[in-house]
């Protein structure tokens, strides 16, 4: 595939950044494609090899390597670099239902396991992706493909993330008559409110969310089942009804004065702030407001990272990261082999803006809340931090993060911002279909299976996986069509 010595003739070559302290001053897309001339000498770097990782999408050691969604990386860098643009897209559709989400926000598992990432740069598939589906769609190729005949099923999606949007794509194209349920006021779930706009612009929603309306697929806003619409009547309307809503429960930090005014939930901040630009550009004022303040992100992961990025857009006066865990090493340690997902440091782009505007990287290590302190309005003005160390639990075999005797250190923030990942389903959902769960509060199945424990309910994405990929979620999305499809029919051609 591609060219044999693309990869020794072409240097890695991906879009440019707009840099940071000019593209803080808006919440738009900040990266500059590639010419479509430039980017298929990229797939000219697809090196033809024997075992090609990029599409593997399975568990080494406990971390996926390559693309959850076997997309056919190989065949569509060869077509880019030979200026296919109509078959690349093709190729490409026929595993991936949203090209244009994850080409913008995932992390690139398909390029940690090219082989060429080996001893060298990997492939920039990720871009070649992008540049595939963009210019499928500003040719007219992205077309409304309506089913022929109608099998007279009704299929009930609850959720418009991704794994939603994957379901009831397949499951509409398959024939099916399917009406997905948002409780926000727009479509997209996490993907419109949990992913800020300089990752995913939202006309990019609009655009695919308006093309599966042409095929017939009905989307009701405003519509929170389990408390607005009866599980049951769900139940008796439908053939099948799918849950898709995602790992919503924020895990919280329990510590004294947790109560005071100014903490919040990062998915609570990002939501308001994007709902308030797209709303009004702001003019409303119904965002939590960061500027001029001491902001405090509690978790370094992808979600602490955009509430960083947000937070400078929005003026702060300062941002502070906090991370449990000790900095991963800068390039992959001996223990974290190729094709291994990489455990190794990132500056992600809120990080690098913070180094731009406030001089320094914002991530403190190994360090949590112990504290919080009010002042006389019952606003957060201080937090007590701690250090933290690692020790093994002889009883479990864990490495715990214990507190450091001693290594208090007081730091005055008016704005924190918790960001420490997700605890399963929302109660509610699931007491109101009755469905089974596991020990972490995810919707419990077979393993490999979508049928939950109640018949003609199904699952999938991070209410089923728990929090998760973006790129997961349109797997399982997928992968449950199949099975609602087979429940439906008796077999399933999806």
């Amino acid at each position: 595939m591609g060219k044999p010595t693309g990869f020794m003739e072409y240097d890695r070559q991906t879009s440019e950044a707009v840099k940071p302290r000019e593209r803080i001053k808006n919440f738009n897309e900040f990266h500059i494609p590639l010419s479509l001339e430039q980017q298929q000498l990229q797939g000219a770097r697809c090196m033809a090899c024997g075992v090609p990782f990029c599409q593997y999408g399975k568990m080494i050691n406990g971390m996926a390597s390559g693309c959850p969604l076997n997309n056919l990386v190989p065949e569509w860098n060869d077509l880019v670099y030979t200026g296919n643009w109509e078959e690349a897209y093709m190729r490409l559709s026929k595993t991936s239902c949203f090209p244009e989400f994850t080409s913008r926000v995932c992390p690139a598992l398909c390029e940690a396991a090219c082989t060429c990432n080996l001893n060298g740069d990997p492939v920039s598939t990720k871009e070649n992706e992008r540049a595939i589906i963009e210019n499928a769609f500003a040719s007219g190729l992205v077309k409304p493909m309506p089913p022929k005949a109608r099998t007279g099923k009704k299929v009930a999606v609850v959720g418009s993330g991704p794994s939603g949007l994957a379901a009831a794509m397949q499951l509409n194209r398959r024939g099916h008559q399917v009406t997905v349920f948002e409780r926000s006021d727009r479509v997209g779930g996490l993907l419109r409110y949990g992913i800020p706009n300089m990752k995913l612009e939202k006309w990019v929603i609009d655009r695919r969310v308006e093309i599966m309306k042409a095929e017939g697929v009905e989307f009701v806003v405003n519509a929170d089942v389990g408390k607005d619409i009866k599980a049951a009547g769900l139940l008796k309307d439908y053939d099948r009804v799918v849950l898709c809503c995602g790992a919503s429960n924020p895990r919280d930090i329990n510590v004294p004065g947790r109560e005071a005014k100014g903490i919040y939930f990062a998915v609570d901040f990002l939501k308001a702030t994007t709902k308030s630009l797209l709303d009004s550009s702001f003019e409303d004022k119904k965002y939590i407001p960061a500027k001029g303040k001491k902001v405090m992100v509690i978790g370094g992961g992808d979600t602490g990272n955009d509430c960083v990025g947000t937070s400078i857009r929005l003026g702060a006066a300062s941002v502070i990261q906090l991370e449990m865990m000790p900095k991963a090493p800068d390039t992959r340690a001996e223990n974290n082999p190729w094709p291994e997902w990489p455990r190794v440091c990132k500056t992600d782009y809120g990080q690098e803006e913070a180094i731009a505007v406030f001089g320094k990287d914002p991530r403190v290590y190994q360090t949590t809340v112990k504290e919080f302190k009010a002042n006389k309005n019952g606003e957060v003005c201080q937090a007590v931090l701690v250090k933290l160390s690692p020790k093994r639990d002889e009883a479990t075999g864990r490495t715990m993060m214990v507190p450091v005797e001693g290594s208090e250190e007081t730091i005055d923030v008016d704005l924190v911002l918790i960001a420490a990942g997700f605890l399963g389903s929302q109660k509610y959902v699931t007491e109101a279909f009755q469905v089974e769960l596991d020990g972490r509060t995810n919707v419990k199945t077979e393993p490999g299976k979508y049928q939950t424990s109640v018949p003609g309910v199904f699952t999938a994405g991070d209410m089923h996986r728990g929090q998760s990929l973006v790129v997961w979620a349109m797997r399982e999305g997928r992968e449950a069509a199949k099975a609602v499809d087979e429940s439906l029919m008796g077999y399933t051609n999806l």
